[in-house]
């Protein structure tokens, strides 16, 4: 088997090109890639349930908007916490994933994160692949793959982060910015 170069902590962005409705003008943050498989999260699908309706305590510590984000397809009745840290130390109930980004424990008291919390975002269901899965994907030109920001977890405006990702690449990816919702109507 091939050696897979881990991706965890980067951005899958959606091509124009990718046909799954799950995903269109999606933007992915992967929270683990290895050679079992890939998971990642949608960090631009809002959804209008409040945090606090249905995570007690933890809609305080939600980012705006302080709504619950679909974070994939697969497991939509189960919750991720996703959180940005700044410092070296992360607080206990916290598992760094890349940079300043990690995983919360929503089964931890709520208190004992608080103070050391950047910004939360709290994801029904997660986006996953088998092994090898997503590397198909990647050579069939269904994902851009990008450097994460710790901006892009709490973007205050979720439905702009497909162009705003896009748009920083210092490439001819700034250009795909710029494709319309609807190419049929150029």
């Amino acid at each position: 088997m091939t050696e897979v170069s881990s991706l965890t902590g980067r951005l899958l962005v959606a091509t124009p090109a990718l046909s799954d409705p799950n995903f269109d003008r999606a933007v992915v943050l992967l929270l683990d890639h290895d050679e079992e498989g890939s998971l990642g999260v949608v960090l631009n699908r809002p959804t209008p349930v409040d945090v606090a309706d249905i995570l007690d305590g933890w809609g305080d510590l939600a980012g705006t908007p302080g709504v619950v984000f679909q974070g994939g397809p697969v497991s939509l009745d189960s919750a991720l916490g996703v959180a940005v840290i700044p410092g070296e130390e992360g607080p206990l109930g916290w598992r760094r994933v890349h940079g300043a980004i990690g995983l919360v424990d929503l089964e931890a008291p709520p208190e004992l994160l608080a103070p050391a919390l950047g910004s939360l975002r709290i994801f029904a269901g997660y986006a996953g692949w088998g092994p090898g899965q997503l590397e198909d994907e990647l050579v069939e030109g269904a994902w851009y793959v990008v450097e994460s920001e710790p901006g892009d977890v709490s973007s205050p405006d979720p439905e702009r982060l497909w162009r705003a990702v896009l748009r920083r690449q210092r490439s001819e990816l700034a250009m795909v910015a710029t494709y319309p919702d609807d190419p049929s109507l150029n």
